[in-house]
Parts: C-alpha cells; sequence; structure tokens
C-alpha cells in the first residue's frame, strides 16, 4: 500500500477518533448531572419543605440546557466558519469539562446559601451552550475529512458518542454510590465530576493532534472570505506574506 494512502488513512483514523471521543466526553459530562439530579443536587442544592419541589428544581436546572442548546448552536457555527472547526472543538470540549470540574468542586446550599442553586444554574448554561456547538461541530469535523462516498458514514460516527457516554455516567456514579451513603453525598458524589477534567484532557490531546478540516483550509487558501472572515482579535488565517 502507498505511503499517502497509509498516511491518509492515519489521519482518516485520528479524525474519526477526535470525534468520537469528544463527542462522548461532551456527553458523559451532560448526562452525569442527569443521573446525580433526582439523588444529589435536589438535596444539596435545591432544599425546600417539600421535597417535591426540590426535586422539580433539580430537574429544572437540568433541563435548562436543551433549551440554550441552540443558542450554542449558532454562536460557535459563525465561529467555527472563521476561525476553523479544530480550535471551535477545543473551546466547546474545554467549555462542557470546565462546567463539570466546577459543579464537582461546588458547595452546597448549607454552605454559601442561595448562592449555590444561583451558580449551578450558571454552570449548567455554560454547558448547554458548550454542548451545542460541540455536538454540530463534530459531524462536521468528521463530515469535512470524510471521501465523498462514505460522508454518511463518517457524519454518523460522532452520534455513537451519545450512548457512550450515557453508559459511561451512569458506571462512574453507579461505582461512587457503593461508597457509605454518608460518605457519598458529602464528598464521593463529587468525584466523577473532579475526575472529568482527565477525560477532557485526553479528549483535548486527541484533538489536537488532527489537522484543520481540508474544506475550511481550502477556502482560506484560496481567499474566498464569503464564508471565512478575518477576525482581527484572534489573528488573520488568511493574511498572506
Amino acid at each position: 500500500m502507498p505511503a499517502n494512502s497509509l498516511q491518509t488513512r492515519a489521519v482518516t483514523h485520528r479524525v474519526l477518533l477526535a470525534s468520537l471521543v469528544g463527542s462522548a466526553i461532551e456527553w458523559f459530562d451532560f448526562f452525569l448531572y442527569g443521573t446525580a439530579t433526582g439523588i444529589i443536587f435536589n438535596k444539596l442544592h435545591f432544599p425546600a419543605a417539600d421535597p417535591l419541589v426540590s426535586l422539580l428544581l433539580a430537574y429544572a436546572s437540568f433541563a435548562l440546557p436543551f433549551l440554550i442548546r441552540p443558542i450554542g448552536g449558532l454562536v460557535f457555527a459563525h465561529i467555527g466558519d472563521r476561525i476553523g472547526r479544530k480550535k471551535t472543538l477545543i473551546v466547546t470540549l474545554l467549555l462542557m469539562g470546565a462546567g463539570t470540574t466546577l459543579i464537582g468542586l461546588l458547595p452546597g446550599y448549607d454552605s454559601i446559601g442561595i448562592a449555590a442553586p444561583i451558580l449551578l444554574v450558571t454552570l449548567r448554561l455554560v454547558q448547554g451552550i458548550g454542548l451545542g456547538g460541540e455536538w454540530g461541530g463534530a459531524v462536521l469535523l468528521a463530515f469535512e475529512f470524510a471521501p465523498a462516498h462514505r460522508k454518511g458514514f463518517f457524519g454518523s460516527i460522532p452520534l455513537a458518542g451519545v450512548p457512550f457516554g450515557m453508559l459511561l455516567s451512569a458506571l462512574c456514579l453507579g461505582a461512587a454510590s457503593l461508597l457509605p451513603e454518608s460518605a457519598f453525598m458529602q464528598w464521593g458524589w463529587r468525584i466523577p465530576f473532579i475526575a472529568s477534567a482527565v477525560l477532557v484532557a485526553v479528549g483535548l490531546w486527541i484533538r489536537n493532534g488532527i489537522d484543520e478540516t481540508p474544506e475550511f483550509e481550502a477556502t482560506r487558501m484560496s481567499g474566498n472570505w464569503s464564508v471565512v472572515r478575518r477576525w482581527s482579535c484572534l489573528g488573520d488565517p488568511g493574511a498572506k506574506s
């Protein structure tokens, strides 16, 4: 097999891995909160005289990112057309990972009062924006690297990250729940959230090792800035010497 063909296959596999792993990590972070909503956050961050009210408030905080995701998609679609798919996906992964890690470090209502639910909701909104950009960006990354006859298959790879992320979040929180109940409620539940930083670091390492998509590079090199325009605060990727 020619060396160029082997190199192309290696790049393709790395891109697919970057799309799949990044998507799985994002959804792990997202569903980790959902798994903990009804057993942790209703008690620690949304205490109320009526337990049903606490539960409803906690699940409302889980639902908020679904409403904010379209805004994240619009914002990062615009940014992705200006600075590139790779850089955009690194930012979205950082947003989601930072939100998850900070949730794991966030004190409860007993410690900081009303600031606890306010900060928790704020972090959830940050996650929703990050997920909105990640979802479309991961599919676009895989799609633009795909050969013409396999674009549908490549575009489907990031979708597999959803069940992987959901399964991993359930396994991690389930393992933490094996601790004694008092230890689990005090600090055990925080371990999967804080450990998310390790997964994000792995995802960033994988994504940093790929190139920009061929379609974006072709547009940049051609100087056709109807799609890819100069963004002065991040430098001009199309400047020519």
